[in-house]
């Protein structure tokens, strides 16, 4: 369109020339003149300019208009006929409502109606479009559902035809068999039909010569002789056929297995002979246990046993003796169970690597003799360190393993105490050595431990180097040593003995190159040599509970290569190796022969002496754990058969015996079984130390529970209690003692025992009067007339009358007087009246005499 002026466009829309130039003013179009031009884009704002005026207009106006007109008015109606006719008024009120709504929300309306209209016309040609497109995929699939369904019928038909063939191969097999069968069972009635004619001949002739010789014999109901054979009178039941199932040939459904069953001549056989079976019996066995060995009821074996004249119950230990007798009354054979040397030997077998070449190794040297002969200190010098000032007391209390590398050599040393109380590990320390070194100081001699070290090396079959200690004493005697190991069959060298004698000196380490020159020598001579690859084999020296890293236990590795990450096994208990240590807490990841290695990662402490094994797998090692543990279990059982009753015994024999309850903690094994051993032999026949229970490491909750239930003391050596322990020992009043030296428990224990024991009574002679005469007191019958010729006589004391030197009563002064007044004593060179009590025989010429009894506490040996 053209610009026109402002002038025409006022005429063409209708409104004057000034309202058009006011409105294009507020539009923002500059027209100064009625002839100025307008442009296409000034009318554009214009349009803009008057709609958006015309929008706030209606927003502020309302949209629609509610009129509401309310007009009333009155209704006069007849009322009834007749005579009364009145007329009602009626009130009515006409309400009108009318509503004007304006015309730009109609206008909103239509054109909201149609965009509604023209969005469903499009949803709907949308939905046919999506409708085709699915008609389309469906015939798709269903085009390619028949082409499969077509292949699946071609398939089938084939495989139809498969089964076919494979059910008329079968069938034909199946009445193959079945003729061979009725074949063969003809000739079996064939032939058992000639063998019941000839029975039935020969019981006729049999019956004939019977009836000829004694009375006829009993018939059955139908006349006929009954067979003794069986219960029924008869040998064999011969089960029909049921009538209701015809033998004929069954349908299968397709692909189903035919089942063909072959009939037996019978339908069912008559039981034979029973069942024997061989039963291993171990040295004790519960009676439980052995009826499932022969798989019989509980009830049965019980039954036998009261039939032998033995009440038990089913939770009783039965020795091998009695279950022997058990089991063969019932009818089994009793076989030999396997041995301990027998499993031992797998074990050993399992462990071993077979081929492997010995190389040479380094010898096991053990430290032994009597306590405080300078064992330790002698180490010391060797190993240059200070190992005696850390042990409590200034003595050994445990087993130590020391790889020493000295000028000479290499050599382990193991350190054995010397106390009489570590008998048990001095023996241990023999049996794993090659040389024993016995320690013997110059200036003692020979004591108590050197012949039991003597002795144990003899039983080990171990050579012995003597050194003599502390020649740098004034009083050593270095000849008295020798001559009184030579009364005990240790002959020197020079005296032509086998035994090499050493003068040494812990102190100034005189002789201790000679000393290490007789070891490393003696060695030689012994040859030693073991596998150095493979599986390791070795004993645990020492064993306990570190708290930080659980079991610990100190093994000698004897041959073999012990290495980290290997199942190990140690007596009854397995494990892991986690970790390994050296003597000075260094981290080694192997240990070969000879080799001392502190070992972390097994399930339990290990009891010091076992025999330790690397084994293949896990579960082998805890087949020969399980296998260890109830032999150990079955020899407890015995063990505590065999205690209770002989406890029973010495308890009708001997009375009630005071026991003193101890419950023992250690830190090491070895200390655990010291102290147990010393303390069983403080036991005498009338007070005993029990012992609750004993284990290796800190003293836990559950022990002060335990010895809460039992009443016992608990006694920590080396260990202490945690803070749980001592709050419920606080609570029940358990008596903790800590010692680290085992003599301190010894004598504690041996004093609280020696006040246990009842105490020995003594009895004293106060006092001696000789009878001059005999008086009769209405009061106290007899009274003798007697004069004190020794001592002092007392009233209400024990007195004895003696008539010839020989006591002829005993009993108690009633009454003594002097001059008719009682008095309580009566002193030397007095005379008095003296009445015996319940005692009128007393003569002219006897001697009464005048004792006290006293208590004295008694202690043990």
């Amino acid at each position: 369109m053209a610009n026109v002026t402002a002038k025409q466009l006022s005429e063409v829309i209708g409104v004057s020339v000034d309202k058009l130039l006011d409105q294009l003013k507020n539009a923002g179009v500059q027209v100064k003149d009625t002839d100025d031009p307008i442009s296409d884009e000034d009318k554009m704002k214009l349009l803009e300019s008057l709609r958006s005026s015309h929008g706030k207009q209606e927003a502020e106006g309302p949209k629609k208009i509610t009129l509401r007109r309310k007009s009333k008015s009155e209704l006069r109606v007849a009322g009834t006929s007749g005579r009364n006719a009145t007329t009602k008024t009626i009130n009515v009120e006409v309400r009108k409502k009318r509503t004007y709504v304006r015309r730009s929300e109609v206008v909103a309306e239509e054109t909201r109606m149609q965009q509604q209209a023209e969005a469903e016309i499009e949803e709907q040609s949308r939905l046919q479009q999506q409708q085709a497109e699915e008609e389309a995929r469906l015939a798709e699939e269903t085009a390619q559902a028949a082409a499969a369904a077509e292949q699946q019928a071609v398939a089938e038909a084939a495989r139809a035809e498969l089964e076919k063939k494979a059910y008329e191969k079968s069938l034909q097999e199946v009445e193959a068999a079945q003729k061979v069968i009725e074949r063969e069972r003809a000739e079996i009635e064939a032939a058992e039909a000639a063998e019941a004619a000839a029975r039935a001949a020969l019981e006729e002739a049999a019956t004939a010569s019977a009836a000829a010789v004694a009375a006829p014999e009993k018939t059955g109901k139908h006349g006929k002789h009954e067979d003794r054979h069986t219960r029924y009178g008869r040998k064999e039941l011969h089960v029909k056929e049921s009538a209701h199932q015809p033998n004929r040939k069954q349908k299968f459904k397709k692909g189903q297995r035919q089942v063909h069953e072959i009939r037996n001549l019978h339908g069912f056989e008559k039981p034979t002979a029973p069942v024997v079976r061989n039963v291993e019996i171990p040295d004790a066995i519960t009676v439980a246990e052995l009826a499932q060995r022969v798989a019989v009821k509980a009830g049965d074996v019980i039954k036998v046993l009261m039939q032998m004249g033995t009440m038990a119950t089913i939770n009783e230990i039965l020795d091998h003796d009695t279950a022997t007798l058990v089991v063969e009354e019932l009818g089994h054979n009793v076989v030999a169970a396997a041995s301990e040397d027998d499993f031992e030997k797998e074990l050993k077998a399992s462990a071993e690597q077979q081929g492997e070449a010995k190389v040479g190794r380094p010898p096991v040297v053990t430290i032994m003799g009597h306590v405080d002969h300078g064992k330790t200190s002698l180490l010391d010098f060797i190993r240059s360190s200070r190992v005696t000032s850390g042990e409590a007391g200034g003595i050994t209390q445990h087993i130590g393993a020391y790889h020493v590398e000295t000028d000479k050599g290499i050599i382990t040393f193991l350190d054995t105490p010397g106390h009489a109380a570590f008998s048990a590990m001095r023996a241990r320390g023999a049996q794993a050595t090659d040389i024993v070194v016995l320690v013997v100081a110059a200036d003692d001699g020979v004591m108590p431990q050197t012949k039991e070290a003597v002795q144990h090396a003899r039983a080990a079959g171990v050579p012995l180097v003597v050194a003599v200690n502390k020649i740098d004493k004034e009083n050593a005697d270095p000849d008295r040593a020798k001559n009184e190991l030579a009364a005990l069959e240790v002959i020197p060298e020079e005296w032509g003995g086998e035994n090499m004698f050493v003068h040494v000196s812990a102190i100034t380490g005189e002789g201790i190159d000679s000393l290490l020159d007789a070891i490393l020598l003696q060695a030689e001579i012994l040859e030693l040599t073991a596998v150095d690859s493979g599986n390791a084999k070795g004993i645990v020296v020492e064993a306990s509970l570190d708290k930080g890293r659980g079991p610990v236990a100190t093994v000698l590795v004897q041959s073999g290569s012990l290495k980290q990450g290997q199942m190990l096994l140690a007596g009854t208990q397995f494990g892991r190796v986690r970790a390994m240590y050296d003597e000075s807490s260094n981290s080694i990841k192997t240990a070969g022969p000879s080799m001392p290695a502190v070992v972390l990662g097994l399930s339990g402490v290990p009891n010091a002496g076992d025999e330790v094994f690397v084994v293949e797998n896990e579960r082998k090692a805890r087949e020969f754990a399980a296998t260890r543990d109830s032999r150990i279990r079955e020899s407890k059982l015995a063990d505590q058969h065999k205690a209770k009753l002989q406890g029973m015994f010495d308890a009708m024999e001997e009375g009630q015996v005071a026991e003193i309850n101890v419950l023992i903690k250690a830190d090491v094994q070895g200390s655990s079984e010291a102290i147990r051993e010393s303390l069983q032999k403080l036991s005498t026949d009338e007070v005993r130390a029990k012992l609750v229970a004993t284990g290796v490491g800190g003293i836990n909750e559950s022990d002060i529970n335990l010895a809460a239930a039992s009443d016992a003391i608990v006694i920590g050596f080396n260990v202490r209690a945690d803070a749980a322990a001592k709050r419920v020992a606080g609570e029940h009043g358990i008596e903790i003692r800590y010692y680290s030296v085992i003599y301190d428990i010894i004598d504690d224990v041996k004093s609280i025992m020696s006040g246990m024991l009842s105490p020995e009574s003594q009895e004293t002679i106060i006092g001696l009067a000789e009878v001059k005469d005999v008086f009769r007191s209405p009061k106290f019958g007899d009274v003798a007339g007697s004069i004190v010729v020794e001592g002092v006589v007392r009233k209400g004391q024990p007195i004895r009358v003696l008539r010839d030197n020989v006591v002829i009563y005993e009993g108690e002064l009633e009454s003594l007087r002097r001059f008719k007044d009682p008095v309580e004593e009566v002193r030397m060179g007095t005379e008095c009246g003296i009445a015996v009590k319940n005692y009128n025989d007393v003569k002219p010429g006897d001697q009464i005499e005048v004792f006290e009894r006293t208590e004295v506490a008694r202690s043990l040996e």
